[in-house]
C-alpha cells in the first residue's frame, strides 16, 4: 500500500519546514532553511532574480525536486514518504503551467488538452466532456480543432492552463508563466489566473522575477535571495514597506508605472520606493 493523502484539511494547505537543497559541485545551498506556510484556496507568489532559488522550490511541491533537508506537507501528509503510486497521485492533484507553453506540435488544441486524460485511461465520453468545459473556461472553445502554430502566445498559455487542469487539481504552479508574453496579453492571462482561482477554488502558487506579476497576481509574497527567505508577508506590505536591498531592487522597474493617488492602502508604494534611483 502507498502512502495516501488526505482530500481534505482545514488550512493550511501547504507547509514548508527547514527545505535545504544543495547540488552536487555547487559552493552554495540553492535553498537553505526555508520555511513558511501556503493557506488553501490563496494565490500566493515568490519573487527572486535568477538564481534566488524559486524553481527549485517550486518544484519541491510536486517532489520533481527531492530537499536534501526538511519536509513538505500538503494537506498534512510529508509527500517526501510517499511511493511511486503516491507520488503520481498526488501530481495528479497539482496542475502546472510553464512558461514555454510545451505544447505538442502535431497535436490540435483538444488533442493537447486531453492527452494527460488519455495516458491516464479516462473514458472516451469523460475525455471530450472535460476539455470542451477547460477549452470554454479558458476562452478558447472556437480554437479546439486549430493547431498550436496557428495561436497566438497568450492563447497558447491559455491551452497550457487548460491541460494544467484536466486532473482537476488542488494546486496549481505556475512557473514564470507569464515571461515569454507581452504586458497586455500577460494582464489577460492573470486575470484568467484570479478568476480561475475564484472559480474553482484552487491554491495557485506563482514564481516570478517580476513584481508587477506580483502585484497583479497574487495574495502574499515571499522573496528569495540567494536560496534564502529574505522577506515574507502581504503583497502590499511588502510593496508598502521592503525591508531588503534586494527586494527593493526588485521593485525599481515599477518605478515610472506607481499611481500617483493610490486608490486603497494595498496599493500604497512609500516614497522610499518611489524615490529609488
Amino acid at each position: 500500500m502507498h502512502t495516501g493523502l488526505p482530500l481534505r484539511e482545514p488550512d493550511p494547505h501547504i507547509v514548508f519546514t527547514g527545505i535545504g537543497k544543495t547540488y552536487d559541485g555547487a559552493s552554495a545551498p540553492a535553498l537553505a532553511e526555508i520555511s513558511f506556510t501556503i493557506g488553501r484556496g490563496e494565490r500566493f507568489g515568490i519573487i527572486g532574480r535568477s538564481g534566488a532559488g524559486k524553481s527549485t522550490l517550486l518544484r519541491t511541491i510536486n517532489m520533481l525536486e527531492r530537499p536534501d533537508t526538511g519536509e513538505v506537507r500538503i494537506d498534512g501528509a510529508d509527500i517526501g514518504k510517499l511511493d511511486e503510486a503516491g507520488l503520481v497521485a498526488l501530481r495528479r492533484r497539482i496542475g502546472m503551467i510553464f512558461q514555454h507553453f510545451n505544447l505538442l506540435s502535431a497535436k490540435t488544441v483538444f488533442e493537447n488538452v486531453a492527452l494527460p486524460l488519455r495516458v491516464a485511461g479516462v473514458p472516451r465520453q469523460e475525455i471530450t466532456t472535460r476539455v470542451t468545459g477547460l477549452l470554454d473556461l479558458v476562452g478558447l472553445a472556437a480554437k479546439a480543432q486549430a493547431y498550436p502554430a496557428m495561436l497566438s502566445g497568450g492563447q497558447k498559455q491559455r491551452v497550457g492552463i487548460a491541460r494544467a487542469l484536466v486532473h482537476r487539481p488542488e494546486i496549481l504552479l505556475c512557473d514564470e508563466a507569464t515571461s515569454a508574453l507581452d504586458p497586455e496579453t500577460t494582464e489577460q492571462i492573470l486575470a484568467l489566473l484570479r478568476d480561475i482561482n475564484r472559480q474553482l477554488g484552487l491554491t495557485v502558487v506563482l514564481i516570478t522575477h517580476d513584481m508587477a506579476v506580483i502585484r497583479e497576481a497574487c495574495e502574499r509574497v515571499l522573496v528569495l535571495d540567494h536560496g534564502r527567505v529574505i522577506e515574507h508577508g502581504p503583497v502590499w506590505q511588502v510593496f508598502a514597506r521592503p525591508q531588503a536591498e534586494a527586494t527593493i531592487a526588485l521593485l525599481r522597474p515599477l518605478r515610472q508605472r506607481l499611481p500617483d493617488a493610490p486608490e486603497n492602502p494595498a496599493q500604497e508604494i512609500p516614497n522610499r520606493v518611489a524615490a529609488i534611483g
